[in-house]
């Protein structure tokens, strides 16, 4: 996973975890949730729609943490 980069759409709320490579297939993990995949069947990139609903519980845990440092 340490080729991947995040990206985050806020316009979309659209988080993306992606690496260098054509997409070839998606592959629909769970509603919202695509895996895509090269020529060859390697993931090469997740999109997660309504990132912020689907983080929120991340996001929340992540804002009382900052707060109490």
């Amino acid at each position: 996973m340490q080729d991947f980069k995040v990206s985050y759409d806020d316009n979309e709320d659209i988080l993306y975890l992606a690496k260098e490579g054509e997409e070839e297939e998606i592959v629909e993990l769970s509603p919202g949730v695509n895996a895509e995949l090269d020529s060859s069947g390697s993931l090469i990139g997740v999109e997660v729609f309504n990132a912020s609903f689907v983080f929120k519980d991340v996001i929340r845990l992540m804002g009382r943490r900052l707060r109490a440092a």
